[in-house]
């Protein structure tokens, strides 16, 4: 068994006690809140203490708690994240209508992201303490202190509606029009990516300068290698390491942050979804939304780990 799968058993592995920890937590968090699925059920209905009685007993939300937890795990094993009090309708085909434009705000975001932080952390280590790192250093400073809200309303205002370049709102599916699609996932992708951006810049310039300054780097330039292949081939691989670890990180933020950028700009994603649910006092979608978004960030961390493989060798031979 080589190496790369070991690794990738090992970590694998490691998912199933964490996945286990996050859906016990979700479970207990949801089960003492104060949110009471049989009133929001028979909301606005008045219903009598009977009907509320029997409401619970038919729904096991009089079972003992450890007895709850199981068949709760019982039904996500088989797909089944709850119904709705509200509208009855089972959670999952919410959540799957919910889940595409969100994913695609999120991995747009983090496309965004990646490149501007190539680019910027890059050319800033490149021309280290000269004018382009200076403003970059500047420019990523006001990027990390600045909220990804209040960017996403200063867009709306400067780009959709003083000059109309862009919708204010709404969702157009790419597959009745790609150009409407961009056009309304334009300014939600940057708002969302802008902060990420700013911080892996920084990281990225710190790595590169780091490698820069190492003597394979001076010999390799020496014997007549272009500075920029020598950057592109050697220099960018080996610095990618940290902000590697950084990005799976951020994409808990990313994810997060999906919840806001989506209210602001009307998107019918998961955040829409949750702080309905919120509002309307809906637990079961509120915990489906949960799983979700905790289960696609332990996932999308899988994926980094396995890029560590790629652009770290030495993590491979260990």
């Amino acid at each position: 068994m080589t190496t790369v799968v070991r690794i990738l058993l090992r970590r694998v592995a490691l998912l199933v006690p964490l996945l286990l920890g996050i859906v016990l937590f979700v479970f207990l968090v949801m089960r003492f809140s104060d949110v009471d699925p049989a009133s929001a059920f028979f909301q606005g209905a008045n219903p009598t203490p009977r009907q509320l009685h029997e409401f619970r007993e038919r729904n096991g939300l009089l079972d003992p708690l450890p007895l709850r937890y199981v068949h709760f795990v019982g039904d996500l094993l088989h797909g089944d994240l709850g119904t709705s009090v509200l509208t009855r309708a089972p959670v999952a085909d919410q959540v799957t209508t919910a889940l595409p434009l969100t994913l695609q705000l999120t991995f747009l975001g983090l496309a965004v992201a990646v490149v501007l932080a190539l680019a910027g952390g890059v050319t800033a280590a490149v021309y280290r303490d000269r004018l382009p790192d200076q403003v970059i250093r500047v420019v990523s400073l006001v990027g990390v202190a600045a909220p990804g809200f209040w960017l996403a309303l200063l867009m709306i205002q400067y780009l959709a509606v003083d000059r109309g370049w862009f919708p204010t709102g709404g969702y157009v599916n790419p597959a009745d029009s790609v150009t409407g699609w961009l056009r309304t996932m334009a300014l939600p992708a940057v708002a969302l990516s802008l902060p990420v951006a700013a911080q892996l810049t920084r990281i990225v310039r710190t790595s590169v300068v780091e490698e820069l300054d190492k003597d394979y780097v001076r010999t390799a330039i020496g014997s007549g290698l272009p500075p920029r292949v020598v950057v592109g081939r050697n220099v960018l691989r080996n610095a990618l390491v940290n902000p590697l670890t950084v990005l799976g990180l951020r994409v808990g933020y990313l994810l997060g942050g999906a919840v806001v950028i989506e209210t602001i700009f009307s998107l019918p994603g998961m955040g829409k979804l949750m702080i309905d649910a919120v509002q309307n006092g809906d637990p079961a979608v509120v915990q489906g939304v949960v799983l979700t978004t905790a289960t696609g960030f332990v996932v999308v961390n899988l994926v980094i780990d396995l890029l560590y493989l790629l652009v770290n060798p030495r993590l491979r031979a260990g």
